[in-house]
């Protein structure tokens, strides 16, 4: 995963990555969210689910300590992150503020 998510997180598209838990309660209630997001948003913008109990080492490295825990990242820097659950409305304004 580790050099696959270089490859995803230097895109010129903004990537939004959610690193969740299956275990996690608002990590189920943001995943509808997220997926709202992308149906409009459309291409201007990837989401990739990262699941924190089998990428330890990714989520160490990007100092998740919870979950969810979403950061955004265009051309390999991190613009945004958040942990919690935000609603569809906040979570596209964000987005679009880096696009």
């Amino acid at each position: 995963m580790k050099d696959n998510f270089s490859n995803i997180i230097n895109s010129t598209t903004p990537v939004l990555i959610d690193f969740y838990a299956d275990w996690c309660g608002p990590c189920k209630m943001l995943a509808p969210i997220l997926k709202e997001v992308k149906e409009e948003l459309g291409d201007s913008i990837k989401i990739v689910k990262i699941d924190v109990d089998k990428n330890q080492t990714l989520a160490a490295k990007y100092q998740v300590r919870g979950v969810p825990t979403m950061l955004l990242f265009k051309d390999g820097k991190q613009l945004w992150r958040q942990s919690g659950v935000l609603q569809k409305q906040n979570i596209i304004s964000i987005v679009n503020s880096y696009t």
